[in-house]
């Protein structure tokens, strides 16, 4: 069964339960908060899901927070993680095929439940094709991470 890492600040908790919900039965769940409406910060909860991936706890993440552009932006401060904001199911899926995408991020007040669940079974099913020009793509983020890290850490 494949791990999955969900988290959220406060304004993406309800759309972290009704996923959840969704998910359990058919993938190993890890939730790494928030647990309740409680205002928190997003970079908190962006840190959480990257490391479980990076840490090989999980295979994908999703996150959550209000409009999905600050979890995003997070997110993809973090080397080696590309955290993709999606509210259309062909960018889900595409972002994993082309980009490789392993966090998907969504905008909990942006979108609805239905279209959230479609969003993530579309990611979630999606496989990266690992053709030449798209590994030549990322080998070129990688190097634009090395090229501009400033040796903060991944706390």
């Amino acid at each position: 069964m494949k791990s999955i890492v969900i988290g959220c600040d406060h304004a993406g908790y309800e759309l972290k339960v009704a996923l959840k919900a969704t998910l359990e039965g058919n993938y190993a769940v890890i939730d790494v908060g928030t647990d309740s409406e409680a205002p928190v910060d997003y970079p908190d909860y962006a840190v959480k899901v990257a490391r479980e991936i990076l840490d090989g706890r999980a295979e994908r993440g999703i996150l959550i927070c209000g409009s999905g552009v600050g979890a995003c932006v997070a997110a993809n401060k973090i080397r080696g993680i590309r955290a993709g904001l999606c509210h259309d199911t062909y960018s889900a899926h595409q972002g994993v095929e082309h980009d490789n995408m392993n966090i998907l991020v969504l905008g909990g007040r942006v979108i609805g439940h239905a279209l959230a669940h479609d969003l993530v079974f579309a990611f979630l099913g999606a496989v990266f094709t690992g053709e030449d020009r798209h590994v030549r793509r990322l080998a070129k983020i990688a190097a634009l991470e090395e090229t501009f890290h400033t040796n903060a850490t991944r706390d």
